[in-house]
C-alpha cells in the first residue's frame, strides 16, 4: 500500500486500488456456495495486493459465534486455534459485536493480539478489519494481515469489497436454506418483487429470462429500499442487452425541506448498493425534478452473458482513466484482464508502457501532446461510447485498425521544407519571422502553408498543427514514426 505521508499518492492509489476490488468481485460474483465465495475474496486479496493471509468469519445460526470459513495467503487451513471466535472475544469477535472496521500498523504492540512474538517472528505489521453488514445485520467479518503498513485508505478499499461481499454471502446462505427447505420452483423475480413491494403500482415489459443470483438479489435488495422510502410505481425490464428497474417516489408532505430530506435519504439507501451495481458493469440514478416533488430511481445492468465478451487489458497512467475505461469496457461487455498476456490489447495512454511482447497490440487513448505510439493499431478518446469501445476491441482482435485515419500516400507527404514551416509554426513564429529565418519570401512561406493544409485536409493552421501532433511528423510538435 502507499505511504501514509503521500496524501495525493494515497488518492491515486485508492482508485487504482477499488479497480482492483472490481476485479475480486467479479470472480465471486455468480458463485452459489457461502465458502467458496468467502475463499475468492480471501484468495484475490492475497494474489491482488500481496498481503501475508486474508481470512473471512461468518457469524454462525446461534448469533453467538463466528466460524472460519476462508484462509488465503500464509495459513490456509481452516481448523485452528481461531477456526471458532465467540462473538466479542479477540478482535475479530470486537468487530462482529461493534460492527466497526479496524486498522492497526503495530500489531505486534495491540494489547489484544494472542501471541505477540508470533507477529515479530513473521514480521506481521499490518491488520485491518472489516464488518460484513447487510442492513443492519452483521453476518460475518473479513481481515487481513501484512508485511508492509497499510494506508488509512485501505479501509475505503475493504469498505467497497465488504459492501458486495456481504450481499453475495447473504444471498448464497438463503439460497442453501431455501434449497434444503423448499425444493419446489422458485417464483419469478417479477413475482417477488411485486410482493416486496407491497402497495406499489408494479408493471414487467418483455418476456422474463434467467439471471445470476448475484443480479437476482441485487434487484431484491433495490425493491426492498424502494419499499421503505414508500414507492409508489416500479417497473422491470427486459430489453435486448440489459435489464432496467425503474420506479417513482412522491413524498407527501408539501415542506420542500421535507422533499429534500427525502432525496437525501433516497441517496444514502441506495449509496451501499451503487458499488455491487458498477462492478456489474451496470449504472444507478436518482433523479428529481426541480422542487424534489417526485424521485425516478434507474437501475439498469446488462444481462451477465453480456460480460464474457473479448478480452481486454487496461493499463493508464491517470487512476481516474482508469476506472472510467475498466467501467466502460464493463458496459461495453468486455472481459477485463488484470494478468499480464502478450495475446490480450492494452487499453493505455501510457507511451512508455512495458509491453509483454513486441507485437503487442495497443489501443492508443488520443492525445495531443502525443504521437500516436508505435504498435498502436486503435485510438479511441474520452468520448468514446461503450457500442464504439466493444467495436474498436473487435477490430483489434481481428488485426484490423480503427479509429486511425488512412496513413498518406506519397503525394501526400509533407515536403521537407513544408516540414520546416510546420516546426517553425508550432514555436509561435509568424509569416514574416518564419520567412526571415528561411531567406524565402513572405508569399513562399503562404504558398507552402496553403499546400500543407490542402494535404492534410484541414482548414486553418491550428487544424494542422494538431494532426501533425497526433501523427508525430515533424520534430518539435511529435517524433515521428
Amino acid at each position: 500500500m502507499p505511504d501514509p505521508t503521500s496524501p495525493f499518492l494515497d488518492a491515486g492509489r485508492l482508485l487504482v486500488d477499488l479497480q482492483r476490488v472490481s476485479e475480486i468481485v467479479q470472480s465471486f460474483s455468480d458463485c452459489l456456495e457461502p465458502d467458496a465465495i468467502a475463499k475468492c475474496a480471501t484468495d484475490g486479496l492475497v494474489n491482488t495486493f500481496g498481503y501475508a493471509f486474508a481470512r473471512v468469519w461468518l457469524v454462525e445460526s446461534d448469533r453467538l459465534h463466528l466460524r472460519l470459513v476462508a484462509s488465503s495467503g500464509m495459513y490456509t487451513r481452516i481448523d485452528g486455534s481461531f477456526a471458532r471466535v465467540p462473538m466479542g472475544a479477540f478482535k475479530v469477535g470486537k468487530i462482529a459485536q461493534n460492527r466497526i472496521p479496524f486498522l492497526s500498523n503495530h500489531l505486534a504492540e495491540e494489547v489484544w493480539v494472542k501471541d505477540r512474538q508470533w507477529a515479530i517472528a513473521h514480521q506481521i505489521t499490518g491488520f485491518a478489519g472489516y464488518p460484513l453488514l447487510v442492513g443492519d445485520r452483521v453476518i460475518g467479518v473479513l481481515a487481513v494481515f501484512s508485511h508492509q503498513p497499510l494506508s488509512s485508505e485501505f479501509l475505503e478499499v475493504l469498505q467497497g469489497l465488504c459492501t458486495t461481499l456481504s450481499i453475495v454471502l447473504d444471498h448464497a446462505t438463503q439460497h442453501q436454506q431455501d434449497r434444503q427447505t423448499q425444493p419446489e420452483t422458485t417464483p419469478f423475480l417479477s413475482e417477488q418483487l411485486a410482493t416486496l413491494l407491497g402497495r406499489a403500482r408494479f408493471s414487467l415489459v418483455g418476456t422474463e429470462r434467467s439471471l445470476t443470483d448475484s443480479l437476482i438479489y441485487l434487484l431484491i435488495r433495490t425493491a426492498e429500499v424502494l419499499r421503505n422510502l414508500n414507492c409508489t410505481y416500479c417497473r422491470l425490464s427486459y430489453g435486448e442487452t440489459q435489464i432496467v428497474l425503474e420506479a417513482m417516489v412522491f413524498p407527501e408532505a408539501e415542506s420542500a425541506a421535507f422533499r429534500g430530506t427525502v432525496a437525501l435519504e433516497a441517496a444514502d439507501a441506495l449509496g451501499d448498493l451503487r458499488f455491487a451495481v458498477s462492478c456489474l458493469g451496470g449504472t444507478l440514478q436518482i433523479l428529481s425534478d426541480h422542487n424534489s416533488t417526485v424521485l425516478q430511481v434507474v437501475l439498469e445492468v446488462p444481462y451477465p452473458s453480456c460480460l464474457l465478451g473479448l478480452p481486454i487489458r487496461i493499463q493508464c497512467r491517470s487512476p481516474v482513466l482508469q476506472m472510467a475505461f475498466t467501467h466502460l469496457a464493463y458496459l461495453a461487455g468486455l472481459k477485463v484482464c488484470g494478468i499480464a498476456d502478450p495475446t490480450v490489447p492494452i487499453i493505455t495512454d501510457d507511451v512508455a508502457l512495458p509491453l509483454d511482447s513486441p507485437t503487442q497490440r495497443l489501443l492508443w487513448i488520443a492525445d495531443p501532446t502525443q504521437a500516436l505510439p508505435k504498435g498502436a493499431i486503435a485510438q479511441i478518446d474520452l468520448f468514446i461510447t461503450s457500442t464504439q469501445l466493444r467495436e474498436a476491441v473487435e477490430a483489434v482482435h481481428q488485426g484490423k485498425t480503427w479509429g486511425i485515419a488512412d496513413l498518406p500516400s506519397e503525394s501526400q507527404t509533407l515536403s521537407d521544407r513544408e516540414q520546416e514551416i510546420l516546426t517553425l509554426l508550432a514555436q509561435g513564429l509568424r509569416d514574416r519571422n518564419i520567412a526571415a529565418q528561411l531567406y524565402i519570401s513572405e508569399r513562399t512561406v503562404k504558398f507552402h502553408i496553403n499546400n500543407l493544409l490542402t494535404k492534410l485536409q484541414v482548414r486553418t493552421r491550428c487544424q494542422a498543427m494538431y494532426e501533425v501532433s497526433s501523427r508525430g511528423w515533424i520534430q518539435g510538435v511529435g517524433s515521428k514514426q
